[in-house]
């Protein structure tokens, strides 16, 4: 019978180059976490670099602003306390406007469906506050839509000039959601909903809705409409037609809004900075969030966002 042979002896010194061995790929694995770390605090050293200099940099670049110039404020998309047509934001820019003594006069170009009515009043009270104290004109110029809040600033306006094709308008107020309440019994779900306060679960979608909360909630849309013609009636006084549909939420072309007292006369931008400012130089001081702040904003939703989470399960006033 064979035997098996004898495993052949190791090498002399095969423990030390196998320690030797470990010992620099241990180095090597070492010297390649080094670099990675090395590399992410130099991005994130060249990324709060940029954020800096961005910040520096906000601002639009302009000529100089001690010769005359026509002063235009861009009031774009929905008008609500974070974007750009913010009451904080719009407001900002019309004090620097106001008070560069090249500035002739502030247009406000607007092209916007509406938003917030407490945005836009606070817009509408600046406006006026700031054309008395400078005694410097203030024109509105709409591009396709100037509607609903955006037509609340706009009567704050000495004139409202308007393209023919223009949307204007839309005077009313309106709330919205939905009711699941039908669905819910049809799929055979229970809402529960616990409330301190009878009316606490006013607006619930997935309550019936009482006859006193549609009452009640009428009463406000009432009450805010009848400010928003308050508002318009103080604005353009006379120049108003008398029509039954003015104030229904109606909106109307550009054209038909000149004829109906909601609008002065056609016009863009341009026209009104030649033939009604006398001042063909037109200077930007709108004020707009750049990269570095967009990203900047971002990273703090996401981080207000997780704290939310976090605390979701504590009992809220809202």
């Amino acid at each position: 019978m064979n035997e098996s042979q004898p495993p052949e002896p190791a090498p002399p010194g095969w423990e030390r180059a196998t320690f030797e061995k470990l010992m620099f790929a241990t180095l090597q694995e070492q010297r390649t976490a080094r670099r990675w770390r090395s590399f992410i605090r130099l991005a994130w050293l060249a990324f709060f670099v940029f954020l800096l200099w961005a910040l520096m940099g906000r601002g639009p670049t302009h000529a100089d602003k001690t010769l005359p110039h026509t002063a235009v404020i861009e009031i774009k998309g929905e008008i609500d306390s974070e974007g750009d047509s913010s009451a904080e934001s719009v407001i900002a820019a019309m004090r620097s406007a106001f008070e560069d003594t090249g500035a002739q006069a502030v247009v406000l170009l607007i092209n916007s469906p509406g938003g917030s009515p407490v945005q836009a009043g606070i817009i509408n009270d600046e406006i006026k506050r700031l054309r008395a104290k400078h005694k410097k004109p203030v024109y509105a110029v709409v591009e396709e839509s100037c509607a609903s809040a955006a037509y609340y600033i706009a009567v704050a306006a000495d004139r409202i000039f308007v393209d023919k094709a223009s949307i204007v308008g839309s005077i009313g107020v309106l709330m919205d959601g939905f009711g699941f309440t039908g669905l819910m019994e049809k799929v055979g779900v229970e809402r529960r909903l616990m409330t301190a306060g009878e009316n606490k679960g006013f607006l619930d979608p997935f309550s019936p809705q009482t006859e006193k909360h549609r009452v009640f909630a009428q009463g406000m849309l009432d009450q805010v409409h009848k400010q928003f013609i308050d508002v318009v009636k103080a604005g353009r006084g006379k120049r108003l037609k008398d029509s039954p549909e003015l104030f229904s939420g109606l909106f109307w072309t550009g054209q038909q809004a000149v004829e109906l007292g909601l609008a002065d006369q056609l016009g863009n931008l341009d026209f009104v900075a030649r033939e009604i400012v006398k001042a063909e130089d037109v200077v930007d001081y709108t004020r707009r969030d750049n990269v570095a702040e967009r990203l900047a904003k971002k990273f703090g939703a996401a981080v207000g966002e997780g704290a939310m989470r976090a605390l979701k399960t504590v009992p809220a006033l809202r």
